[in-house]
């Protein structure tokens, strides 16, 4: 049986900065090192995360779990399907 080539999974990441309260903790856990975090403060005087290698990542969606805010959301890429 082939199955083709297996091409690692992509995903999006998107932040809502003014949740953030700069934790870091999806900065720190991420295995992809998608995530840092920015210079610049959010609504709440805090430092949110930004995407700085949108490639890397790999739609683990462990940045997205460990959010203690619930500020981080993961999709798959275009094309991409996310299995159960």
């Amino acid at each position: 049986m082939y199955f083709g080539t297996l091409e690692p999974a992509r995903g999006i990441v998107r932040i809502n900065k003014d949740w953030c309260k700069g934790c870091g903790f999806c900065v720190k856990y991420c295995p992809g090192d998608v995530l840092e975090m920015s210079t610049e403060y959010n609504a709440k005087g805090y430092h949110p995360p930004y995407v700085k290698s949108p490639d890397d990542c790999s739609d683990c969606r462990f940045c997205e779990i460990i959010c203690p805010e619930f500020t981080i959301f993961v999709t798959p890429a275009a094309g991409e399907k996310r299995h159960a």
